[in-house]
């Protein structure tokens, strides 16, 4: 396990981590340009959760390459890299068990938002999370709940329209549990915690 730490400190693994993510996060909001050329303004930085989270990540890592810790940017990219690369990966199984088929891009989606929560939870041993990044994650995270299942502004999925009551009550519970987790990994007083 010691070993795993050293590698993910390592300069050359992070930048690997950053052009990743990068990509990543640009390919994310391209995906959602058809839901925000129709979202309403006051909407837009709440509909493209998945590269929002690799956005967040990408200023976590920008830090460390630097040897510093960002600790909102830090509670901000835990919470919602492990919330919505679960979320997705769900809802594309889903999608494949109602529908019987997702396509190429739908595996491709299902592999890289479970990377997106191993990462997340991987470097929680080096954040440097206070309770006030915590309480503003947790804000931001549920009023994306809100923005997303009372306003309608979820993601564009098929199943979305048959099962969105359903999906909505799964979010908030998959909310709660992974604000549970990051307080565990990143707030409570005898974590296992490394340096960069």
């Amino acid at each position: 396990m010691v070993f795993i730490y050293l590698l993910l400190k390592q300069r050359s693994f992070l930048w690997l981590l950053l052009i990743i993510n990068i990509l990543g996060t640009i390919y994310g909001y391209i995906w959602y340009g058809d839901q925000l050329n129709e979202t309403p303004i006051i909407f837009l930085p709440f509909v493209p959760d998945s590269p929002t989270a690799s956005l967040f990540f990408v200023f976590v890592l920008i830090a460390f390459l630097q040897k510093k810790n960002w600790g909102l940017m830090e509670a901000l990219a835990i919470i919602t890299l492990v919330k919505y690369g679960i979320w997705a990966v769900v809802v594309n199984v889903l999608t494949l068990i109602v529908t019987g088929y997702i396509g190429i891009e739908g595996y491709i989606l299902i592999v890289f938002h479970l990377a997106m929560a191993v990462q997340g939870l991987l470097y929680a041993p080096f954040y440097r999370i206070k309770y006030w990044h915590f309480i503003i994650a947790i804000i931001w995270t549920l009023h994306n709940d809100i923005i997303d299942y009372l306003f309608g502004q979820m993601p564009k999925y098929s199943v979305m329209f048959m099962y969105d009551r359903q999906i909505g009550y799964f979010t908030f519970w998959l909310s709660m549990v992974v604000i549970a987790i990051t307080y565990y990994f990143c707030l409570r007083e005898k974590r296992r915690m490394f340096s960069l």
